[in-house]
């Protein structure tokens, strides 16, 4: 069987496609055999998990806090800063002697539910460890001209450090200046019957104004009459809930 080393040589955002993509160009390389000559491999089909190497970074004190969502706090960071998978993709490449190159496409999402995402969106800069697991199958021609097929085993791995500023900008290019957040259906509705109720032209008022009524509680204010509509709003689901 041929030997295969891999390796990740860079990485590009994609801006032609319709959904946020990374394609990552990998490197394959066939060690040649004892005779000096190379095998060719006739085709290759590439499977790879993509995992964080979360603990292989330094973090600022601004990124330790908005990754408490993903590892808790610091404190706690000896026993919950573990590498995170990301995603699993594949490929495939035509015959090749010596080495070719081919693109992994990793698909993307601003959903910030995915802890991928919570994961990038938390850093400010710098790079992002990644390991690559491959495995697959290679389909190639023995010293008699036969067809074979083999796998590749889980031990063929490399690393990559990708740039943060990569990621962002393929999240800024498909949504500038946006995030998600998803809602239950019937919170949904709850937002949208307040919005309307309070005349705001937009989703951002929606919550700012949100926000306001929730630091005037917190803070001990007396509730004016958005915040006391609110209240009674509030205390009407409750009602018809239970």
């Amino acid at each position: 069987m041929p030997e295969l080393d891999f390796q990740v040589s860079g990485v590009e955002p994609v801006r032609s496609g319709l959904t946020p993509l990374l394609q990552f160009r990998v490197r394959i390389t066939k060690a040649p055999v004892q005779s000096g000559q190379f095998e060719t491999v006739q085709a290759l089909i590439l499977q790879a998990q993509v995992q964080i190497q979360a603990p292989q970074r330094f973090y600022s004190p601004h990124e330790k806090e908005r990754l408490r969502d993903v590892f808790g706090t610091p404190d706690q960071w000896g026993q919950t800063l573990r590498n995170c998978l990301w995603v699993n993709a594949n490929t495939t490449t035509g015959a090749f002697m010596e080495s070719t190159e081919t693109v992994l496409s990793v698909p993307c999402t601003l959903d910030l539910d995915v802890l991928a995402t919570k994961y990038f969106s938390a850093l400010q800069g710098g790079e992002v460890p990644l390991l690559f697991l491959f495995s697959g199958s290679v389909f190639y021609r023995n010293a008699d001209g036969r067809l074979q097929v083999q796998r590749i085993s889980w031990e063929k791995d490399c690393v990559y450090r990708m740039p943060v500023s990569v990621w962002r900008e393929l999240m800024e290019f498909h949504y500038p200046d946006n995030a998600w957040v998803w809602l239950r259906r019937d919170v949904y509705e709850r937002l949208c019957a307040y919005r309307r109720d309070e005349g705001l032209a937009s989703w951002e008022q929606t919550m700012e104004l949100l926000l306001r009524q929730a630091a005037t509680y917190d803070s001990g204010v007396s509730e004016g009459p958005e915040t006391s509509r609110l209240a009674e709003a509030d205390a009407a689901h409750l009602e018809v809930s239970g």
